[in-house]
């Protein structure tokens, strides 16, 4: 195909407003997917996808119109894979930005936006569900215009679900965005905008070629890993895949190969041919490195092997994910895993539990921490249990993260106090139309955990937040140690900043006290700082009447019954063991 009649775009739009349900009719509109194929959601394989209505790992497919071709790329909604959204748009030359005509601009909308405008891609604006009795096509008109500073003619106006308006759609596609440009180099360079692992196939790369062309079997290098591999195969996605002799400047497709794990093949890399590499690579690569961690163990201690397993299976085809063995006394064996973010780790907990058939138990989320020793020594820890001793430390960082929400006006106020009560700092507050955008910072660990969830309850489900990393910040933080009958569970320690220390473990204990079951024998659970304990709960001891069979006699033989009772119930206590259930290690996830 001439270069000159290729249009490479994408879909951008905050979650759940029509990214899926357009690609749909798209591919069925331009006889991609023949009728009796088709299903709703077609480009999102997972089941999880399709049953949180999400797009998760982003899906590319090349479709022709009116004698063009047409690389659509499906990307993923989710502040969580934000890098894999930039560099899928940087595989294009222009997005078709969809928001919902009923819901308006939310976070994430505005984040992509500013994504595409940074790429140099010409966006075009599309109002969808404009059949909803709740749509406001003028207000949500006048938000689109304000933000993109476009005319009202240039706004769309479709309903991916019935197809009204689809088809002007892919005559925007055609007329508007531009066709792509080769730099004229002779040397191969391709940017690899997702990669994923097949079983059978090794490491499948989804590439777009910028110069050059890939052959099949070429010797293939990647610029950032160094790995060496061969192009097996190359073709295009209609979406299956459809083998093919090369791909050549300014194309979409895909790439097998025989490299064994993702890891060697990274998002953002770019690939070149081994026999005559680029001199240098495509700019934007950056090494993700996860900011989220938690602790997943197996119910039984017996299903530690299968766990390791799994998660090293999963980790083959998501480079993102990093996981190092970890012990602990209460839980035994298990694995310490690094996420990019709750939805992240949430979606990894549902396949290792359906697609292994596994039973965790996982710990509450923290994030890590910078410690700066007196001897000058530089650690990085990721749980709060690998604190060293607090004589030794100099100074504690935390990661601060920069966040913006987007609220109607009237819920201006008790967003502000929901940040305020997360130690957050507001930013700055601006209005579009009747929207309120408010930016701010806050230490990333107090959002890990109900954070979203607050948010879409104080603003009635019309709040939405988008955020990202910004720096390390010094703060007064301690480790704060839990004490079930006095034994400490490293388990449920915490990092905390030192003025919610107090609140956190008072609130923490009451929570213990309801989940961990009576014993015979009475049950200190204590929280600490250090050596000064701060809050504490007792759960009373199950009463059994050993007076019942006595009858009549002296009144001494009941209390040498109860004597013996006491000491027995005292011995328990020095050598009784307390059973903590699982859902003693999620408290924190739900702390109302």
């Amino acid at each position: 195909m001439k270069q000159d009649h290729i249009r490479n775009f994408c879909i951008i739009a905050h979650i759940d407003h029509g990214k899926s349900t357009l690609a749909d009719r798209l591919l069925e509109l331009t006889g991609t997917v023949e009728k009796r194929d088709m299903r709703a959601q077609l480009l999102d394989r997972m089941d999880l996808e399709r049953e949180k209505g999400i797009t998760i790992k982003l899906a590319p497919v090349r479709m022709s119109y009116m004698d063009y071709e047409l690389n659509l790329i499906d990307t993923p909604g989710h502040v969580d894979f934000s890098y894999e959204v930039s560099r899928s748009l940087e595989a294009c030359e222009g997005a078709l930005l969809i928001v919902d005509a009923s819901q308006g601009i939310q976070a994430q909308t505005l984040t992509n936006v500013y994504l595409a405008l940074a790429a140099e891609l010409t966006i075009i604006p599309v109002l969808n569900k404009i059949d909803l009795p709740a749509a406001d096509i003028e207000r949500v008109s006048a938000e689109v215009m304000s933000l993109l500073g476009c005319s009202k003619e240039d706004i769309l106006l479709i309903s991916a679900k019935t197809g009204q308006g689809v088809e002007t759609v892919l005559s925007s596609i055609v007329k508007l965005v531009p066709a792509p440009k080769s730099s004229k180099l002779p040397e191969t360079r391709a940017l690899i905008f997702d990669s994923y692992y097949d079983d059978y196939r090794g490491v499948i790369l989804y590439v777009r070629v910028f110069d050059g062309q890939i052959n099949r079997g070429d010797q293939l290098k990647m610029m950032a890993t160094g790995a060496i591999g061969s192009g097996l195969e190359v073709g295009s996605l209609k979406p299956e895949m459809t083998a093919g002799e090369r791909l050549q400047a300014g194309e979409i497709g895909y790439v097998v190969t025989n490299l064994k794990t993702t890891r060697e093949a990274r998002v953002g890399d770019t690939v070149t041919l081994s026999n005559r590499p680029a001199s240098e690579p495509l700019p934007g690569y950056k090494d993700v490195k996860p900011f989220v961690y938690a602790g997943f163990f197996p119910e039984s201690n017996e299903f530690y092997q299968e766990l390791k397993d799994a998660i090293e299976k999963l980790s083959l085809s998501d480079s993102a994910l990093q996981f190092v063995p970890e012990n602990s006394p209460v839980l035994g064996f298990g694995v310490r895993v690094g996420f990019l973010g709750l939805l992240h780790m949430d979606i990894v907990r549902e396949r290792l539990e359906r697609e292994y058939n596994l039973s965790l138990v996982i710990t509450n989320p923290s994030t890590d921490y910078h410690i700066s020793l007196l001897s000058g020594k530089e650690l990085d820890i990721k749980s709060a249990a690998d604190l060293p001793d607090t004589s030794k430390i100099a100074l504690i960082r935390e990661p601060w993260i920069k966040g913006e929400i987007i609220a109607p006006k009237n819920y201006v106020g008790p967003v502000i106090q929901l940040i305020s009560s997360r130690r957050g700092l507001q930013t700055n507050l601006s209005y579009v139309d009747s929207r309120a955008l408010i930016s701010f910072e806050a230490p990333l660990a107090n959002l890990l955990t109900d954070f979203y969830d607050q948010l879409k309850s104080l603003t009635s489900g019309y709040g939405s937040f988008n955020y990202e990393l910004d720096d390390y910040r010094v703060e007064d933080l301690v480790k704060l140690d839990f004490y079930v009958a006095s034994e400490r569970v490293d388990a449920l320690s915490l990092m905390v900043h030192r003025s919610e220390a107090d609140k956190l473990g008072r609130e923490t204990v009451a929570k213990l006290k309801e989940v961990i079951p009576r014993q015979n024998f009475k049950v200190a659970l204590q929280a600490a700082i250090g050596g000064k304990f701060i809050a504490r709960e007792d759960i009373s001891a199950y009463r059994k009447d050993v007076t019942t069979g006595l009858y009549g006699g002296d009144v001494t033989r009941k209390k040498k019954v109860l004597a013996k009772q006491k000491k027995g119930k005292e011995r328990m206590k020095r050598f009784g063991k307390v059973d903590i259930p699982a859902e003693a290690f999620t408290v924190m996830l739900k702390r109302d």
